[in-house]
């Protein structure tokens, strides 16, 4: 049979594998383009966010400044009210201008809170107030506790006389101060619930103490060891935005790239994964058809095979039968009997193929003896034939006697073909732990290393009149039936084969 056949096989294997390839290639390489388009774009939006934040975070913190500055005007208003309040109990003989101008300071105040009190606390005069001096006398309680947050200001009038003044901020100041709130607490809201979907996290100074989050997993947040490495992740993957708050002093940013970024990173590997199990599995589909479609033409073309050498054997038992009575030479008919008896063996070999061979106990040395004799005496005197172990010797193992015999006499026929019929086979028993093993030498012209799974396929052959079945009959009869193995132990060219045959040995 031409050896083209599996040349071209391998060939077309080659050709639609990497046609595979190339199709895989493209398809990963188009995608890996538009997910680093797609990472770039969000890549943009975070950065613009961030950009955002640093921005909102500078407005925050000047609008603080800004208030602290107002803050301090109006303290700095507070003590001008209050020293206005100290001069016009000291200078009561002053000009007219002078106090007239004292008295327009205190006018002029429509802002600022004030309480004056003499030393015990009875409240003498209001100024910018929402309640009357007559229904409240003293300052006390949540009052008191209004007016100072910030220290009172003591104005002395006479020798041994004082008065204090109690101010706090503006009813402006107060809105203002609210709004700032307002500020800040949008500002981080709008950090935690951002439009570009980026995990964020808020800590306090020291970088570990978890205010608020965003964009995580609510059941997450409660993992402390988990958010641990996150803000790890995250400090690694952008720097934390940090951000001064005068009354809540730092706070730290950490955010990272967003939910839909990360898995277009990894998109393309886990196409190639999806890709390579889906190519996988149809591999593995269409063998098992292929061997399952194989198998199904070995059982129909051997029981079909059994089926037709049954009715001329039949025939042939009987013409041997009359041969006997016509009186034909013994010889003669004994060497016709023998043929028939080996047809018959023959016979059932094939129809053993597809069902399942009964496994006996028996002594592979005899077993392989018994073969050998058969070859021998079919084969050219020039073949030496040597068996390591003594025909006496006793190796047992369960095997199915004709179907075995069938493998041997396939592998020494195989030699014989390999040294031209003018060589030596050397046949090797020896049992191991769990196995028996058979090894079959030649001195043959060998097998190229290439070809030691391909001389197993049906059909590969390298005489000109071969079907190329023996080999591929053996390993199914060894593998399939037996539950052993059989394979090329070893092999150069022009140096002989070995083939090794594996038997379960028998417990």
């Amino acid at each position: 049979m031409d050896l083209n056949l599996y040349t071209r096989k391998k060939r077309w294997k080659w050709i639609l594998f990497g046609t595979a390839v190339i199709i895989v290639a493209g398809s990963l390489w188009y995608t890996n383009i538009l997910v680093r388009e797609i990472a770039r774009e969000e890549r943009v939006n975070i950065q613009i966010w961030a950009d955002a934040i640093h921005r909102k975070a500078s407005l925050v913190n000047y609008t603080e400044m800004f208030y602290r500055q107002l803050q301090e005007e109006e303290r700095k208003r507070a003590e001008l009210l209050a020293e206005t309040y100290k001069n016009l109990s000291t200078e009561r003989e002053s000009s007219s201008e002078i106090l007239s101008f004292y008295l327009k300071i205190i006018q002029n105040n429509n802002t600022i809170p004030i309480i004056l009190t003499d030393e015990k606390g009875n409240i003498t005069n209001v100024v910018n107030v929402d309640f009357d001096k007559d229904t409240v006398p003293r300052l006390r309680g949540r009052l008191l506790t209004e007016f100072t947050r910030y220290r009172p200001i003591r104005v002395q009038y006479l020798q041994n006389k004082s008065i204090y003044l109690y101010y706090k901020e503006s009813i402006l100041f107060n809105e203002l101060r609210e709004m700032l709130d307002d500020l800040i607490e949008s500002f981080f809201s709008e950090v935690v619930i951002n439009s570009a979907s980026v995990p964020v996290i808020i800590t306090d100074s020291t970088k570990t103490r978890i205010l608020e989050s965003g964009m995580i997993d609510s059941q997450r947040v409660q993992d402390s060891v988990y958010m641990i490495k996150t803000l790890s992740k995250m400090a690694s993957q952008n720097k934390p935005i940090e951000i001064e708050l005068s009354d809540q002093g730092k706070r730290y940013i950490f955010y990272k790239d967003s939910e839909l970024l990360t898995h277009l990173i990894f998109f393309p590997y886990f196409q190639l994964a999806v890709i390579g199990l889906f190519l996988l599995i149809s591999y593995i589909l269409f063998s098992s058809a292929r061997k399952s479609e194989q198998n199904q033409v070995w059982v129909g073309l051997a029981r079909e095979t059994a089926h037709q050498l049954g009715t001329p054997l039949s025939s042939m038992i009987a013409w041997v039968e009359l041969l006997k009575m016509d009186g034909t030479s013994p010889e003669s008919v004994a060497e016709l009997e023998k043929d028939v008896v080996r047809l018959e063996k023959i016979t059932d070999r094939f129809s053993k193929i597809g069902s399942d061979p009964r496994m006996e106990r028996e002594n592979i040395v005899n077993v392989i003896y018994n073969a050998v004799a058969y070859i021998r005496s079919r084969t050219s005197r020039k073949m030496e034939y040597f068996i390591e172990q003594p025909e006496n010797t006793e190796i047992f193992a369960p095997i199915n006697l004709h179907l075995f015999e069938w493998v041997i006499e396939n592998l020494c026929k195989n030699a014989v073909d390999a040294t031209g019929g003018n060589g030596r086979i050397e046949i090797g028993i020896f049992k191991e732990e769990n196995h028996v093993v058979i090894d079959i030498t030649d001195n043959g012209k060998g097998i190229p290393k290439s070809k030691f799974k391909t001389i197993f396929n049906p059909g590969y052959t390298s005489k000109k009149r071969g079907w190329g079945l023996g080999l591929s009959l053996s390993q199914r009869i060894i593998r399939d039936y037996h539950k052993g193995k059989i394979f090329v132990k070893s092999s150069g060219i022009n140096k002989g084969t070995t083939f090794r045959i594996m038997l379960k040995k028998e417990r």
